[in-house]
């Protein structure tokens, strides 16, 4: 996904954070909002340190970037997505194989789609 896709700064996080939707999962968590003036779907990822240690978390920030992109077609334009890491999703991931982790955040991209639609 190119960098201008993504949500970088604090605030962008807070505010789909504190301001929008979320549903879940049991290893993850994804908030979302429509964004302000925007028209591009923007991602944020948010491993915290229960994770794992940085190579854990970084590991696993490339597997969602890489899990979203092959679900792109499923992010509505103009809305901010954080997703949100829980512990135990490395060892899951690495236990269930990656195309299991494709299939959990396509799940909650289309929960988010539906209830965005009501």
């Amino acid at each position: 996904m190119p960098r201008r896709g993504r949500l970088t700064r604090a605030a962008e996080f807070d505010a789909v954070t504190q301001l929008g939707r979320a549903v879940s999962g049991r290893y993850l968590t994804l908030r979302f909002r429509t964004a302000e003036g925007g028209d591009a779907a923007r991602v944020g990822y948010a491993v915290p340190r229960r994770v794992g240690g940085a190579v854990d978390r970084n590991l696993v920030k490339r597997r969602l970037r890489d899990a979203v992109a092959r679900n792109e077609q499923l992010l509505r334009p103009g809305t901010d997505y954080v997703l949100i890491a829980r512990p135990g999703l490395a060892a899951a991931s690495e236990a269930q194989g990656f195309d299991w982790l494709v299939a959990q955040v396509e799940e909650l991209l289309r929960e988010a789609g539906q209830a965005q639609a009501r």
